[in-house]
């Protein structure tokens, strides 16, 4: 296979959430989402990928004094960066192909000296749009193309505990018909309707308390962020577990958010083991899965700090613990474990390719692991995804990696596809009609059944999406700039 990147363009939208999404030191209100098309020649053949993301505040960095503006087009810049450097671009494999560009960005970055999370997120719209160009020329879907050899990946050039392995021998050979969704509980989300003002209420046929989204989505698995003050989180957390218990949910099971709020491990331990002693807890904390990225990423992966005798290796009874914005490199996850940790996440927003690696290691580590009762993990988080491109294609790459539970919020903090413009709503409902049904308003939003939604249509598209859309429908990137300016 030979592939050469022709041309590629940049559009954006402007989108406000329903209700307000607080995470860390943000709260999210609107964002603008953008969608990125690659022309990519592959073999001869003319072939156009698309992705999408949201360009989050407070996420890719967490600078409390840097404003929303500059954050934004900052993260803007590394998409237009990476889009240029990918035209002109050719390869045998879609794996060198992205090991060749993630290099070359990597080195903008430095000298931009950007910190790397935020300067690989606009590679990883190339990638992805890359990846669905070459498996539309294909005419073949994501699971197909991932498993019979198109992509070229080597493992045993990530990892040379890898050689001689192939993505097959590690990763799941089926795929699951459905997910669990795992729900967000954000900092400022009401947990009960008596809880939300007449002013707040929502009109839009969309459940907004927790109590409402567990009643009309079924739910089983909660994300619940925490914001490092013991006495509220311990207040919110007996909340929920009433909520929980008195909603009769069944196999359930909850992970925790630390948001990046601890900047040393005895701070956070003295706090684990407060939160974790009251005893009317103790069987809601039975039902946890992992603490997710606890840590301030200037110090999670600090050798020091957390490799010595106060680190996490030397806190036995530790609770199982990944990394999420930290996993800012390709090398990330291997030093996390070494210093304890128990996984990363994925998210497309990190890398396609870092994801099926990360995956891959894990794995191979759970079995050579086995004696010693390790298990690693490897979640799928979210960064408020929404259709009609970026929820398809985190869901259709997530499934394939063997994460049977992926936390969704897209359809929650957004009015399901309301902004989006007519026939969006009809393409999405035509080829997705198992992921997406009318809302009582009319437009397209997220289906949930029993706390899961339906994989069905998207193992059978290019990179999860089974529609070409139109990119042109949106301001192309050069106009919004000049917008945002003004």
């Amino acid at each position: 296979m030979t592939i050469e990147v022709l041309g590629g363009d940049i559009h954006l939208i402007d989108l406000q959430t329903r209700l307000p999404f607080r995470y860390g030191i943000a709260t999210m209100t609107e964002a603008p989402h953008a969608f990125v098309r690659l022309h990519v020649l592959v073999d001869g053949q003319h072939s156009t990928g698309v992705a999408a993301d949201f360009l989050p505040p407070k996420w890719f960095t967490k600078v409390p004094d840097t404003s929303l503006q500059t954050e934004i087009l900052e993260m803007l810049t590394t998409i237009e960066v990476a889009v240029d450097l990918s035209v002109g671009s050719r390869a045998e494999t879609p794996f060198e192909l992205w090991q060749d560009l993630y290099e070359r960005q990597a080195e903008w970055g430095r000298h931009q000296e950007w910190p790397p999370l935020l300067v690989n997120f606009g590679m990883t719209l190339v990638e992805r749009a890359m990846l669905e160009a070459v498996a539309r020329a294909r005419g073949t879907n994501w699971f197909e193309l991932l498993h019979g050899g198109g992509l070229g990946i080597r493992l045993g050039d990530c990892d040379n505990r890898l050689a001689g392995l192939e993505v097959g021998d590690l990763l799941p050979t089926g795929l699951p018909s459905e997910v669990i969704a795992r729900h967000t509980v954000g900092m400022a989300d009401p947990l009960t309707d008596e809880e939300i003002t007449v002013e707040d209420r929502l009109e839009d046929g969309l459940p907004q308390s927790l109590a409402a989204c567990l009643a009309e989505y079924g739910l089983c698995h909660l994300k619940i962020k925490v914001n490092g003050d013991c006495d509220s989180d311990l207040e919110r957390l007996h909340n929920i577990a009433r909520l929980v218990e008195s909603s009769g949910v069944e196999s359930f099971g909850f992970t925790l958010d630390g948001n990046e709020q601890f900047r040393d491990p005895g701070h956070f331990r003295t706090y684990w083991e407060r939160l974790t002693g009251q005893p009317e807890l103790h069987g809601f904390f039975s039902h946890l899965v992992f603490v997710e990225q606890p840590f301030h990423r200037d110090v999670a992966l600090d050798r020091e700090l957390m490799g010595g005798a106060g680190g996490l290796v030397a806190w036995a009874d530790r609770p199982r613990m990944i990394i999420d914005e930290s996993d800012a490199r390709n090398d990330s996850l291997v030093l996390a474990l070494e210093l304890g940790y128990h996984g990363t996440s994925h998210k497309n927003c990190k890398g396609v390719f870092r994801g099926v690696i990360n995956a891959c290691l894990i794995e191979f580590l759970n079995r050579h692991n086995a004696g010693d009762g390790t298990r690693y993990i490897m979640s799928g988080e979210d960064l408020a995804n929404i259709g009609p491109v970026a929820l398809l294609q985190d869901l259709a790459v997530a499934s394939s990696l063997g994460i049977t539970s992926i936390e969704r919020n897209g359809h929650h903090y957004f009015a399901g596809l309301q902004a989006f413009p007519e026939p969006v709503a009809d393409q999405v409902l035509a080829a997705h009609g198992d992921l997406y049904h009318r809302s009582s308003n009319g437009w397209p939003t997220l289906t949930v059944r029993g706390g899961r939604v339906s994989l069905a249509s998207l193992q059978r598209a290019p990179l999860g999406v089974g529609f070409a859309i139109d990119v042109e429908q949106f301001t192309d990137a050069v106009r919004w700039r000049a917008g945002i300016a003004t």
